[in-house]
């Protein structure tokens, strides 16, 4: 019998092996394809392509804090300085991002009145926001509180590509105190988004080393991913594939298609859908909670291209307002973004695609991503490379009601003793969140262990 299984070798996965081995545990994480989940970096002739996401923010430090323990923390990289860097199209036309955005929120005045993005009418509307009350107490629709707020235009033409490109799916339904807790304590604590936006920036100090908010690894973001399975060493187990949970006297036994495990305890950093099959059979009474979590679909493609034979290509990317007519949420010029990902002379464009569009078959992702960029920017030839990341159902998307599903899935772990449920499905979509998930979970079971004066 071991101390601990961890069951799913995503990032939430392998920062829970890494933190059992760090307190001395007996761990082994099972995974069933291949470590680190959606966090893959192909390296191919020099281009080093992102299939999942391709970014950590420096803000939430937790996925910087486990590389620098795994031995990364010289090889941490910013992205290439842009001003601006990030683009919205709207009404036909690439407008920068206005400066000092808190979230999606406004925290300068200037940059919001001189934004071409919203109309002088959008403007005012917005700044109501300075003189309007608080809303009521509770959860509402993230969509349907910036409107509230700001009004359709923020929502529309600044609010939605954001936050659209971060969690994909319908950003409409997002659950507000879920998604983004800090909005809604900003309407609690100073009534008006802008204002707090303003004093939070003046007194805010984010990490951003060299000015860049993002981070990477000089080998991409799989680097992280391969540095903590190689932590790991022979207790990470790939293609080993968990059918069964069974609770034992002195523990847990965990089936899989080659032979049974004992542990004194589980993680299951798996998706939710997942997470409920394995524990319908031991009547875990929040299968409902778990089952009512959704997910949708996501998709990249990245086409690789002679730098001479594209346009010019300002900032690091661009995101698409609804309406425009394209298929891809966005675009990240990867060769402009990070440094090192292409070949002297070559140019990297990558676009992201959820929701509906995001089902389609590798051949046909190909051919949406290619007529967007053409008609994002003219005249393109057939690109020399092309690499596809597919992730069917794979997203969790946090709606109305998260809180009070999250809330009941807590209940029932405190149930059985030994549980713990931990990934990207409960406390965050992001790198950080669930390297962050990941870990609580072992120092919980470990803490919940030593008070009732056992070992773990």
């Amino acid at each position: 019998m071991v101390d601990l299984i961890v069951v799913g070798g995503g990032m939430a996965g392998l920062a829970a092996g890494f933190e059992a081995r760090q307190r001395g545990l007996e761990v082994v994480v099972l995974e069933a394809r291949k470590p680190g989940g959606k966090v893959e970096t192909i390296r191919e002739d020099g281009f080093v392509v992102e299939t999942g996401p391709d970014a950590v923010v420096r803000y939430k430090p937790w996925a910087l804090a486990l590389a620098r323990e795994v031995g990364l923390g010289e090889a941490i990289v910013g992205t290439r300085p842009a001003r601006p860097a990030a683009f919205i199209r709207v009404g036909g036309t690439a407008h920068p991002l206005p400066e000092g955005l808190n979230v999606v929120i406004p925290s300068r005045l200037g940059p919001l009145v001189r934004t071409p993005l919203l109309s002088p009418i959008g403007k005012l509307r917005a700044a109501l926001d300075l003189v309007l009350p608080r809303g009521p107490e509770g959860d509402e629709a993230f969509g349907s509180f910036i409107r509230r707020r700001l009004g359709r235009e923020v929502w529309e033409r600044l609010a939605a590509p954001l936050t659209g490109g971060i969690y994909g799916g319908d950003p409409e339904t997002l659950s507000l105190l879920a998604a983004f807790p800090q909005l809604k304590a900003l309407e609690n604590a100073h009534r008006s988004l802008i204002l707090g936006s303003l004093r939070a920036m003046r007194k805010r100090r984010t990490s951003r080393e060299g000015g860049s908010l993002f981070a990477s690894f000089e080998g991409g973001l799989g680097t992280l991913a391969e540095a903590a399975a190689r932590a790991l060493g022979p207790a990470l187990k790939t293609g080993v594939e968990v059918v069964r949970l069974q609770r034992e006297k002195a523990g847990w036994r965990v089936e899989t298609l080659s032979g049974a495990l004992l542990a004194r305890a589980v993680v299951l950093a798996v998706p939710a859908t997942v997470a409920a099959k394995l524990l319908e059979p031991i009547g875990f009474p929040a299968l409902e909670a778990l089952a009512a979590i959704p997910y949708h679909s996501a998709a990249t493609v990245t086409l690789a291209f002679p730098k001479h034979a594209l346009p010019e290509r300002p900032g690091h990317g661009i995101l698409f307002a609804r309406g425009e007519g394209f298929a891809a949420r966005g675009f990240t010029w990867l060769d402009q973004k990070w440094p090192h990902r292409a070949p002297e002379g070559m140019a990297l464009a990558r676009a992201y695609f959820s929701g509906d569009e995001a089902e389609a078959d590798e051949k046909r992702l190909l051919a949406l991503a290619l007529d967007d960029l053409r008609r994002l920017l003219g005249h393109v030839p057939q690109p020399t490379r092309a690499w596809v990341g597919r992730f069917p159902g794979g997203m969790p998307a946090y709606t109305v009601g998260h809180l009070e599903r999250l809330v009941a899935i807590q209940e029932a772990e405190k149930a059985f003793p030994g549980l713990a449920l931990a990934g990207a499905a409960y406390r965050g979509v992001g790198i950080p969140e669930v390297v962050r998930d990941g870990r609580i979970a072992v120092q919980r079971l470990f803490k919940e262990a030593t008070r009732s004066g056992q070992s773990l």
